[in-house]
């Protein structure tokens, strides 16, 4: 093995150079903080060792927080370089690499994780568990996730970052084409996150079809509940096809392999067919939790039941089929034919009749209801009409002679935008602000939250409606300078100036965090809104063990029915309750497969053999361990419930 620093470099950019000395100043702060204040042995037990569904879920809202922040300012880079005619901000070179990692971070480090961290903290709650099927596993999976997640983003100060864009379609992902070490990152980051995602689509399957409170039924779960149950099933079908995808690029780019190629038997559109297989499903993993948490939040703040609650779960099952049934509309302009093309914009079509029957249900919740224009309720309010604008255009996409026109043009990224910002992020950002005070005892600022509202609603609009004008005017996608004849810098200047509203808004969103965990009271009760769903029966912040009683459950909307149908949901006497015990092993596995990562990227072949060993190494270690868990003692439990002022003593 030759050992040649140069590889490890990244030249030419003084934001590069900036971006290594803030990580190093970061990360040397982190550790003089945690010196100095004596919170090492803190930090490993409550969090790095943790499997309590419920931390592993903050800890999945951090990590995105952050990477929404990394992604944000790739976003801001971009506009800024298209913001006039002939900018000189970023290279050709750097722009690719920003316009893919920007893509990356947003879609699987930023929207996924976020998702996920909900999912963590709620579900469990919402069916009466006292954790997830599998809390070790849940903790494997995060640090999968998150090491997967820390690979890619060491890309840009350690030999170079992708730059073939998201989706690296070949041969532009080749070794010809891109030389450099980043799509080895792109392979092998994605791949170790995919597997930590992977686990989490079997675990949380296994949670909700097994673990549900006595008498909760099916059709008694929660909207948001079988949101996740169906994006799980997604998760399970989809992720595979990305793993072998991944696998085989690796192989292309590290061995030297040849199924992508255009030559000895290999098919570059071998590609293009794997990574939409995964990747059309994908935007609905991120889009039916949102919808999942939007129908959770209409219904509270309306004071209503949800309107055709079996025509939402009917949709969102059809939503899931056919999500499965629509990938080759990614490329109608790559000459499949006629029969091809028609077959999947009819199929893609299709997808906007159960997504349009969920909006008209969300309307008729509304109607004659007792609406609290709250934070939560103020985002899910605007998601209606802005998806709705999203939605419309995918039709206008999904007509194949007219994608001739539309297809690599501004207009799909304007689309695009417009389903997922507020299908995804002001979903998570409204679930963010709903559960909070479950999580941690206190509501964030409502007048500080209603000022990000503004900001980031209005200034969405303005970022990303003047695309759609662009791309009819002929701008096309990773267009990153353009001449002043071409009529495209107005518009672009007026989109920059609404992704630096965006970047405010997102801003007074964090402050938000930082004034509320200072300034807001703390909440005597664990019912803040006065909700519907059994996540909010029990106490604020969540103890250890969820509920001291299990429910039982009698009616869908189980802790409105216990408030006001005085049914009752805790019948049982308190007794001695069964937990998982803290291991520190997922962490050390998600260290080691971080160190595997990084030596595959470079070809590191003795480094890679012994991290590959040290996998096996704790995997077989997992694997023989005998630990039982621990009871919390029926007196314990009767003590913290009366010191949390619990009604189930």
């Amino acid at each position: 093995m030759n050992f040649d620093l140069e590889k490890f470099k990244v030249h030419g950019e003084p934001l590069i150079y900036g971006a290594m000395i803030s990580i190093a100043l970061v990360s040397i702060g982190i550790v003089v903080g945690l010196t100095v204040f004596k919170k090492w042995g803190w930090l490993w037990r409550e969090w790095l060792t943790t499997v309590d569904h419920k931390r592993i879920g903050v800890m999945y809202i951090l990590a995105a927080l952050l990477m929404l922040f990394r992604g944000g300012i790739d976003a801001l880079m971009m506009r800024l370089q298209t913001a006039a005619p002939e900018m000189k901000f970023l290279d050709a070179q750097h722009y690719n690499e920003v316009f893919t990692t920007h893509g990356l971070i947003m879609i699987l480090f930023m929207a996924m994780p976020f998702i996920i961290g909900l999912m963590n903290v709620v579900v469990p709650l919402q069916i009466g568990a006292r954790d997830v099927a599998f809390p070790r596993l849940n903790a494997v999976s995060f640090w999968l996730f998150f090491f997967g997640a820390m690979l890619l983003n060491i890309s840009f100060v350690v030999g170079g970052s992708p730059d073939a864009g998201w989706s690296a379609y070949f041969p532009l992902a080749s070794n010809q084409f891109s030389p450099t070490v980043g799509n080895n990152y792109y392979s092998l980051a994605l791949q170790i996150s995919g597997i930590g995602t992977l686990m989490t689509g079997v675990n949380f399957i296994v949670t909700i079809l097994k673990m549900r409170a006595p008498g909760m039924k099916l059709m008694r779960m929660p909207m948001f509940t079988w949101s996740v149950l169906i994006t799980n099933v997604i998760i399970v079908f989809a992720f595979p096809v990305l793993t072998v995808a991944l696998a085989l690029m690796m192989f292309d780019r590290l061995f030297g392999s040849q199924f992508f190629t255009m030559a000895n038997g290999g098919m570059d559109m071998l590609w293009a067919n794997l990574f939409w297989v995964w990747g059309h499903p994908e935007v609905y993993i991120v889009i039916l939790p949102a919808f999942g948490i939007y129908s959770e939040i209409i219904a509270t703040f309306s004071k209503k039941n949800l309107y055709g609650y079996t025509s939402m779960v009917a949709s969102m099952l059809i939503i899931s089929l056919l999500s499965f049934i629509v990938w080759a509309h990614h490329f109608y302009t790559m000459g499949q034919g006629v029969m091809v093309n028609g077959f999947f914009s009819i199929s893609t079509m299709a997808i906007a009749v159960p997504t349009g029957v969920k909006i008209f249900n969300w309307l008729f919740t509304l109607r004659k209801g007792r609406i609290s224009f709250t934070t939560p309720m103020l985002y899910s309010l605007a998601f209606i009409p802005i998806f709705t604008i999203g939605g419309v255009t995918g039709v206008m996409l999904a007509m194949a002679s007219a994608d001739y026109q539309y297809h690599n043009t501004m207009f799909l990224v304007a689309h695009f935008h417009y389903v997922l910002i507020p299908g995804a992020v002001f979903a998570v950002i409204a679930g963010f602000h709903y559960w909070f005070p479950k999580v941690f005892g206190f509501r964030l600022n409502e007048r500080i939250g209603k000022h990000a509202f503004w900001w980031i609603i209005i200034s969405f609009n303005v970022a990303f409606f003047p695309l759609f004008i662009l791309g009819l005017m002929g701008m096309t996608r990773r267009m990153y300078t353009y001449s002043a004849e071409t009529g495209f810098g107005p518009l672009n200047m007026i989109s920059f100036a609404g992704a630096l509203g965006l970047a405010i808004g997102f801003v007074i969103l964090v402050y938000n965090i930082y004034w509320s965990t200072r300034y807001m009271p703390r909440d005597e009760n664990g019912d803040p809104w006065d909700a519907r769903t059994l996540e909010w029966a029990t106490h604020s912040p969540i103890p250890e063990y969820n509920f001291a009683v299990v429910p039982k459950v009698k009616s869908r909307d189980a802790f409105w029915a216990m408030k006001h149908d005085k049914q009752p949901l805790f019948e049982e006497p308190i007794t001695k309750i069964h937990m998982p015990s803290n291991t520190g092993k997922p962490f050390v596995l998600g260290v080691v497969f971080f160190f595997l990562g990084f030596f595959l990227v470079f070809s590191m072949w003795i480094p890679a053999i012994v991290a590959g060993v040290g996998v096996l190494i704790v995997l077989a270690a997992m694997s023989f361990e005998r630990d039982h868990g621990f009871y919390i003692p029926a007196d314990k439990v009767i003590k913290t419930e009366k010191k949390l002022g619990g009604g189930t003593v």
